[in-house]
């Protein structure tokens, strides 16, 4: 069976109910699921209730976008007391960085000559956070864009005419919080800061002294070459290892959640190793 450690609901950018990822996940033949939403923690309740009347096994989660130098790394926080008022806390200025950079990006379509408000934009976001995929979303309904790629692309990716930067903490003052909330801190799509893994080895062990966890070695994009690389390197430096599909629904339909007669199924053999380091951090603090 698989595990997926790596899902959006629409409390971020997702366009499912946690119910209905869980309902997704029994389907597909998931063994452990985890609610990963970028910066919020709104969807967790809903997704254990669920998840426990189903049988399902759930393990809390989250999402936050870090700064590692001048680079962003994404961080997943597994098995975090997700009720914490610290937590809340903490998580209010990553949302208000959000909302100032979402004005912002509204502002430079606008002057690009695009029809466009911040009050669609919010309104496209249902109930959640709202981010550039809503606003990426906007676009292809207003058909200014075909698609998220090129909505990225043309407007809203790294450098293009409406990017922005937004607040974020640090890689490592992320770790910290996240071990002070019991869970463990992974490095997500570690792939996506360096496809072919050549500065990777560095950077994770760098933050592994730092106190990283893990790392999602299994993940759609990660090459058979990459995964086998990351698959050694966690051996060597203990790091576990996990995986998740990082599935969002509609919003990026490329995105499939894992499942057994996919071509996407961490196995569930990792859970074990994920257990014990969550139960490990949780008893440092007792």
């Amino acid at each position: 069976m698989c595990i997926d450690l790596h899902t959006h609901s629409i409390f971020s950018d997702g366009s499912l109910q946690p119910e209905e990822l869980v309902d997704l996940a029994l389907h597909r033949g998931v063994r452990v699921l985890s609610l990963t939403d970028h910066d919020t923690v709104e969807g967790q309740a809903d997704m254990i209730r669920y998840g426990s009347e189903k049988g399902l096994e759930i393990i809390p989660g989250i999402e936050v976008s870090a700064c590692y130098g001048k680079n962003s790394v994404h961080i997943l926080g597994y098995g975090i007391d997700f009720r914490s008022t610290e937590l809340l806390t903490w998580l209010e200025r990553l949302q208000d960085g959000r909302e100032e950079r979402n004005i912002k990006i509204v502002k430079s379509l606008q002057d690009a000559g695009i029809d466009i408000n911040l009050q669609e934009v919010k309104e496209g976001s249902v109930q959640g956070l709202t981010g550039r995929p809503h606003i990426a979303q906007l676009l292809i309904e207003k058909r200014v864009v075909r698609n998220f790629d090129e909505a990225f692309r043309r407007y809203l990716g790294r450098g293009q005419p409406a990017w922005h930067k937004r607040f974020c903490y640090s890689a490592i003052d992320t770790i910290a919080m996240i071990h002070n909330l019991g869970g463990i801190a992974v490095i997500a799509h570690p792939g996506q800061l360096d496809p072919q893994g050549k500065t990777l080895p560095a950077i994770l062990r760098e933050l592994q002294l730092r106190g990283l966890d893990g790392v999602e070695v299994y993940y759609p994009s990660h090459s058979r070459k990459l995964k086998k690389k990351l698959l050694q390197l966690c051996q060597d430096i203990n790091l576990v290892v996990t995986g998740g599909s990082d599935y969002h629904g509609e919003t990026r339909p490329l995105h499939m959640m894992a499942g057994e007669q996919h071509n996407f199924c961490p196995p569930d053999e990792l859970y074990a190793p994920i257990l014990k380091k969550i139960t490990e951090q949780r008893n440092k603090l007792s």
